[in-house]
């Protein structure tokens, strides 16, 4: 009950979203590294690192449960809070400072709110599309040069992205992705103590280069599929 009452104190929370950010932060630049895998001269590089990861068994469905967990936490607890904030200043922000200088309240920090409800729409509908898609009951199946018969998901992602709904909209969506992050790794660090107010300006920076180039890093693939 202790521990429930402190995660669920102004401080609990934002640690509660700054730990769940920070993982689901290592998740997304993973899993921007795995889609460009795509990109490999080697037809079966994508399907191969899919079935590599699948082959982990155990430990692969507990990092499954796990990441569902934080996306869950972050999105609730993140809602919270900006309900929270909200009803504390119901005629809104006038002028928008942070607790250091320069001001970090930029249009990043305002939207995340936004930005975060978009994203968590946009993962039900990728999962749909991809993780609960067709598979090879549905004759989505490759057989690897290692013999074993697989999924067949990097046929499954040309024939999404060759639709231009998922060509353009996935890069929309992976550009509100690099917004998020942006604001997102600063604030998360911030609420776990891990930088000092003289540091605060060079992450912050480094935290918007992050954030651009996992958008880009995301933004290849779907492009890459539609125009080539």
């Amino acid at each position: 009950m202790k521990l429930m009452s402190a995660l669920m104190s102004p401080v609990g929370r934002k640690v509660l979203t700054g730990v769940t950010g920070i993982g689901l932060v290592a998740f997304v630049i993973a899993h921007m590294i795995g889609n460009l895998t795509y990109l490999s001269p080697n037809e079966h590089a994508y399907n191969t690192y899919a079935y590599k990861l699948i082959s982990l068994g155990w430990i692969f469905y507990t990092i499954e449960i796990l990441l569902a967990l934080c996306f869950i936490l972050h999105a609730i607890v993140g809602i919270s809070i900006q309900i929270r904030r909200r009803k504390a200043r119901p005629d809104g922000y006038k002028k928008y400072k942070s607790a250091g200088s320069p001001s970090y309240q930029g249009y990043s920090a305002r939207s995340m709110i936004f930005t975060g409800i978009i994203l968590l729409g946009f993962l039900v509908l990728h999962l749909i599309s991809f993780k609960y898609g067709p598979g090879q009951a549905e004759g989505y199946t490759v057989t690897l040069p290692s013999g074993e018969e697989v999924r067949d998901l990097r046929r499954l992602m040309t024939e999404k992205f060759q639709e231009p709904l998922y060509a353009f909209g996935y890069p929309i969506i992976m550009l509100l992705l690099g917004m998020h992050m942006r604001h997102g790794v600063w604030s998360a660090l911030q609420s776990l103590g891990m930088m000092s107010r003289r540091l605060s300006p060079l992450v912050y920076s480094l935290a918007a280069v992050l954030g651009i180039l996992v958008a880009v890093g995301f933004l290849f693939v779907p492009l890459y599929i539609y125009f080539w």
